[in-house]
């Protein structure tokens, strides 16, 4: 008989399976969630996949409840075999298991010793259009379709229709009094609690892609960046893919189908799959290309624990309107867009000086698509630029005045955008300006930082901000 194929939280989706008779087993234990704080509602969505999969599969599926995952496949006394696993943590307990045979990853389109050789030839700084630009070339994506010039204007989209509900069942209640009773219990969650709004099961998945490339692809170039678009043309796919509902690569051909019909502009169906071949592909290679000592890169030197309020998503403590919120989002959502993630969350973060591992954590344990391969590259490298840019190319550093033009929600606020001294400072501006301080000689090869550095040369004007943000600390603002 052949070897039970264990299926991981995150490997949820039909191709993980190889066909309609393999025996499956899903092993829930409450470990996951103890070690440290999940947002609620990622614990919900979790949990819900698990048991919609077990009841889906029947009688070939055994869940299986367990204090750990060892006893569980101990217990079961069988040969065991699992897809790679998303993680390097979860990846050395598999090979530590005796008959537990793990197999090549799926739901990636790049084979990691293509990338590796790809890689290796870079002999320097490895940047994702680069990257793109050779996988597109050697899987044959979107070679019929023109890249767009230029980057469209921003528009307002236009008016789509509402993606098809997630509809509560009695799994969801169950998992829901199941949490409640755990936190009774002592574990811990941060965010709130809310009805399930993320896809649990592939239907559901494949229902909100089908809605997002009929209704929404086509607006997707038009919000590009901008932080005030709230959901209208966003795809919001990003957890089903990361647990494993969706395979990426049909995803990416329906887009393409979209493309050269006419359905799509070419615009949004580049900015689409670059997303998901793109930075998606690049992300997950990334985290087993690069060394382990990776997540200890502080080229900044950035020591400053996460403050408290910031760690339970305080949205209530803070009086800066855009860090409150999006802040807020993530409390009541457990999700923000990226740009979002990158100029108002990790933004604050790298002007603060804390620690990118945290920050990195934070992201994964907060976010419903949040994940050590995304949070690696994404947090250490791009947003903390803890890895003197080698992934990226610049800090994700911005003023108040920036984030005003690029849309965030200034107006009403009690702080000022292009104020950097005084009551009235915006925490942004004046925690700009003391990260170019702190950082002069480290930031001195950025050219745009440079400029800026140029402009805020009066030593006066330097101590006095240094002092103000240094009082300000790690309060919320």
């Amino acid at each position: 008989m052949s070897p039970w194929r264990w299926l991981l939280a995150d490997q949820v989706g039909p191709h993980f399976l190889d066909d309609d008779a393999q025996r499956v087993l899903l092993v829930e234990t409450r470990a996951l969630f103890a070690h440290r704080p999940l947002h609620r509602q990622k614990a919900h969505l979790i949990l819900s996949a698990l048991r919609h999969r077990a009841a889906e599969l029947g009688d070939r599926a055994r869940l299986v409840r367990a204090d750990t995952f060892r006893e569980a496949l101990t217990a079961l006394g069988e040969p065991v075999e699992v897809v790679h696993p998303s993680s390097r943590a979860a990846l050395a307990f598999a090979r530590t298991v005796d008959g537990l045979t793990v197999l090549p990853p799926r739901g990636f389109v790049t084979d990691r010793a293509d990338f590796a050789a790809w890689a290796d030839r870079r002999r320097g700084q490895l940047r994702m259009a680069d990257f793109y630009r050779y996988a597109r070339g050697r899987h044959g994506v979107l070679r019929d379709l023109p890249v767009p010039a230029r980057r469209p204007r921003h528009r307002t989209p236009a008016e789509v229709p509402a993606p098809p509900p997630i509809v509560e069942d009695h799994i969801d209640a169950q998992v829901r009094r199941d949490l409640d009773r755990w936190q009774a219990e002592g574990i811990r969650f941060v965010g709130r609690d809310a009805p399930r709004r993320y896809p649990a099961t592939h239907a559901e998945a494949r229902a909100r892609l089908t809605h997002f490339l009929d209704h929404r692809l086509p607006a997707y170039a038009d919000t590009d960046g901008v932080l005030g678009d709230g959901l209208l043309a966003r795809s919001v796919l990003s957890s089903s893919f990361n647990l494993g509902l969706l395979d990426p690569e049909p995803a990416i051909r329906a887009a393409e189908r979209a493309g050269r019909t006419g359905a799509a502009p070419p615009a949004a169906v580049h900015r689409f799959v670059r997303g998901l071949f793109g930075w998606r592909e690049f992300l997950w290679q990334l985290y087993w290309y690069f060394e382990p000592r990776y997540r200890g890169a502080g080229w900044l030197g950035a020591n400053r624990p996460l403050p408290g309020w910031f760690d339970r998503l305080d949205a209530d403590a803070v009086e800066a309107r855009c860090l409150a919120d999006v802040l807020a989002g993530v409390r009541d959502t457990g999700w923000a867009h990226q740009t979002a993630r990158l100029t108002v969350l990790g933004n604050y973060g790298l002007q603060r000086g804390w620690r990118p591992t945290e920050l990195a954590d934070w992201f994964r344990r907060s976010f419903v698509d949040g994940a050590d391969w995304v949070m690696n590259a994404t947090v250490i490298g791009m947003s903390q630029y803890a890895d003197l840019a080698r992934i990226d190319t610049h800090p994700w550093a911005f003023d108040g005045a920036h984030l005003d033009r690029i849309g965030a929600p200034c107006g009403g606020c009690r702080y000022v955008p292009k104020e950097t001294l005084g009551d009235d400072a915006c925490p942004y501006t004046g925690g700009f300006e003391a990260f170019l301080h702190r950082n002069r000689e480290r930031l001195a090869a950025d050219p745009r930082l440079a400029a800026e550095l140029a402009e805020r040369a009066d030593p006066q004007r330097r101590d006095a901000v240094l002092a103000q943000e240094e009082k300000r600390g790690d309060e919320a603002p």
